[in-house]
């Protein structure tokens, strides 16, 4: 099982804005920032919900390609609401909210490319 996940961003202010309301509609927020000068190296926010962060972003070299990272979402409607404020906050499409039945028949998911294009997922797999 994994703890966290993380990665660095061109410019951590747009980038901090963007998840700020991306993640929102699935209840994630920014949890912790860390400066480079506690780290010695790098700043980071660690966004995550019940006091605990899990998914971090930061200063940094942006490593070759692109990242995928998916959030659970409780329901269909949290993937739209995702889908919707995370185009609203300079995301771009990737694929609009449906079934993937290639995955199983109840996956509904959503995903949009961050500032760095990186491809965010917002999932559910509840049936409707």
């Amino acid at each position: 099982m994994l703890d966290h996940i993380g990665y660095p961003v061109a410019d951590i202010g747009k980038s901090k804005k963007f998840y700020g309301a991306a993640l929102a509609p699935l209840s994630i927020t920014a949890l912790m920032e860390v400066t480079a000068e506690q780290t010695g190296n790098e700043a980071h926010v660690g966004y995550g919900a019940n006091g605990k962060a899990f998914f971090w972003i930061g200063t940094g070299a942006k490593r070759g390609g692109s990242t995928h990272v998916a959030f659970t979402a409780a329901s269909r409607a949290q993937v739209d609401a995702f889908y919707k404020a995370a185009l609203a906050a300079g995301g771009k499409d990737n694929g609009p909210p449906g079934i993937r039945e290639y995955y199983h028949p109840n996956y509904y998911g959503a995903f949009v490319l961050d500032p760095d294009g990186n491809n965010i997922e917002a999932v559910c797999h509840v049936a409707a």
